[in-house]
């Protein structure tokens, strides 16, 4: 598959001149036509109030000729209005062999749905500093801890006592949520070297608040930090320790539910009349009450009841300081319950009352798309679109799970043509806003851990190679950089491996700096567009561009023949042998072309 002839258009700043829209402001469009392609008209269609309009572009002569742009490629420019909050817009295109759309799904030669049409959004956009975020997710009970077991105060009746070392971790059945190792926030504290080592800049805490768990997405109150965990006192010092660095600190919220223990719970529960019971689903017949997935130690919340929207707002609004903002647990059941859906309501009150400076994520380990660019969540947990595709392309020969997230069958074995189809299909279904600022994950706390799932260093450098490359924020869950395994998420919550050496994979280190430290300094990579120029079963190959410059990606699974894209088309004038990339692999290899 060839792209390089293709016109090209995405919603960078490269192809659209304003990022952050106002309501009813012009904004202008690029469309950029390779010679070859044979564009010979251009038309703009938006959507203005559920109305198609058309606009004829222009060529720009002055961008045509700008730099190493003008030699292969025709610029054609067009303005629109941003005429509501969400305004769709395609390109059709005129050539010698007729008509043809360019949409954000890439270019068809017959007519489809807006589903995938670009999009210019006027909400509120995220706040400046995710845009160059790189997020480092932490289990906070196996990351580190300030002092030794014994020192601690009486662990709870729940808690089974484990050794750091010794003790490796239950997998499932018995004991899982109750096992105990005794990681705190002082522990991460003492650890922010470490950390910042990596190119990271924020760290996302999984709860914090005491609950009957280890996991605490069972919390009995959000009012306080967990004793265990150092109270409120050690989050203070956590924070602003990672604040004077210039970094920042995520709380994990859960909209849907609480834990059983909750006073707003146990006051619903132990009287039919109490205010607190409207909070939840009770039968009226029965008594018994709606949970998640039936879990009874986790009760769902009623957004139906304005008890619940002011507590929740005052529960996110109260940790702002301290933390800067939060990843929403199950945000996708968040409101849902049968004919009730609120949703997008509750996303937006939500971030509305978090103010303009907090970030505001999304869990959805599937198809997000149709809960983003609503002036809520400002991007999700993007399993589907790209820790589902890299793992089926960079998955282990001996790879043996039952389930991806949920998903029957494993993880399915596919080449780079179907793993490029599924990062277009699932990036043209959002905004470019929505797209780049939603979080790449290899792994997290819920999942295997990609040393698994590849089963090769190899393999997993050249997975962290595309998170690191590709757009949007990479985030990386505590562990990975040491090449840690797990088969489920709860076997990957295994405790970093400070005091073990054997369990330190010290290339992996380094490579995880290495790559991770290339996103943070590079320009391109943290806000260039993204134009694909290649793909076979064992190489992807891509464009990071922005006006100054352009750095070509050549991502390879395995050796294969050496590959030529041509220099005019791809300007790759850099490459060993002109413009021919080599075929070694497993391998990941960029090239940076300036204008």
């Amino acid at each position: 598959m060839r792209f390089i002839g293709e016109p090209h258009h995405d919603g960078s700043a490269l192809y659209v001149s304003d990022q952050t829209p106002a309501l009813g402001s012009r904004v202008t469009l690029w469309l950029r036509a390779p010679l070859a392609a044979g564009v010979a008209a251009v038309h703009v269609r938006t959507v203005h109030d559920g109305e198609p309009r058309y606009a004829a572009a222009a060529v720009d002569a002055t961008r045509s000729r700008a730099g190493g742009y003008g030699a292969t490629d025709v610029w054609w420019r067009a303005e629109i209005t941003a005429v509501n909050p969400v305004t769709p817009y395609r390109f059709l295109l005129r050539t010698g062999k007729g008509q043809s759309w360019l949409t954000a799904g890439g270019l068809v030669a017959h007519d489809v749905t807006d589903a995938s049409d670009f999009r210019l959004v006027c909400h509120q956009p995220p706040p400046a500093w995710m845009t160059d975020a790189i997020v480092y997710q932490i289990f906070p009970d196996r990351f580190d801890r300030s002092r030794p077991m014994s020192e601690l105060p009486e662990l709870p009746d729940w808690a089974l006592p484990r050794d750091w070392d010794r003790d490796p971790v239950i997998p499932s059945g018995p004991g899982t949520s109750q096992q105990f190792y005794g990681g705190d926030l002082d522990g991460i504290t003492g650890r922010l070297d470490h950390i910042q080592s990596l190119g990271a800049d924020t760290v996302y805490l999984t709860p914090i608040f005491p609950a009957r768990s280890n996991h605490r997405y069972n919390a009995a109150g959000f009012d306080r930090i967990d004793p265990l965990l150092g109270g409120d006192e050690a989050l203070h010092r956590l924070s602003g320790a990672l604040h004077a660095r210039g970094m920042r600190l995520l709380g994990d919220i859960t909209t849907n539910h609480c834990g059983d223990t909750h006073e707003w719970f146990t006051a619903a529960v132990s009287d039919v009349n109490a205010p607190e019971r409207e909070m939840f689903y009770f039968d009226p017949v029965t008594g018994d009450y709606e949970s998640w997935w039936g879990v009874k130690t986790l009760p769902k919340l009623n957004w139906g009841s304005d008890l619940v929207r002011t507590g929740m707002t005052s529960v996110l609004k109260k940790w702002l300081g301290p933390l800067d903002g939060w990843r929403v647990d199950v945000a996708n059941m968040t409101a849902r319950r049968g004919a009730d859906d609120r949703n997008h309501e509750v996303a937006a009150l939500l971030r509305a009352g978090i103010g303009p400076e907090a970030a505001f994520i999304a869990e959805h380990n599937h198809d997000a798309s149709l809960d983003l660019d609503r002036d809520g969540w400002h991007g999700t947990m993007n399993y589907g679109g790209f820790t589902r595709p890299v793992w089926a392309w960079l998955r282990g020969p001996e790879l043996d799970l039952d389930h991806f997230l949920g998903v029957p069958g494993g993880v399915p074995a596919r080449d780079g043509q179907a793993t490029l189809a599924t990062l277009r299909t699932f990036a043209a279904a959002m905004s470019w806003r929505s797209f780049v600022h939603s979080w790449q994950l290899l792994d997290s706390h819920d999942s295997p851990r990609i040393r698994t799932v590849t089963g090769s260093r190899a393999r997993h450098l050249l997975a962290l190679g595309l998170q690191a490359t590709l757009p949007g924020t990479p985030m990386v869950f505590a562990g990975s950089e040491f090449g840690l395994t797990g088969v489920n998420g709860e076997h990957s919550r295994t405790p970093m491996p400070w005091n073990r050496p054997g369990d330190q994979d010290l290339e992996t280190l380094a490579g995880y700096r290495a790559l991770l430290g290339l996103r943070r300094s590079e320009p391109a990579l943290r806000h260039g567009g993204l134009r694909w120029l290649h793909a076979d079963a064992d190489c992807l190959v891509f464009a990071r561009e922005t006006f100054e410059e352009s750095l070509i990606v050549c991502a390879r699974r395995a050796p294969g023949e050496p590959l030529s894209l041509g220099v005019a088309a791809a300007g790759v004038h850099e490459a060993e042998d002109g413009d021919i990339l080599p075929g070694d692999g497993p391998s990941l290899r960029i090239w940076r072309l300036t204008r």
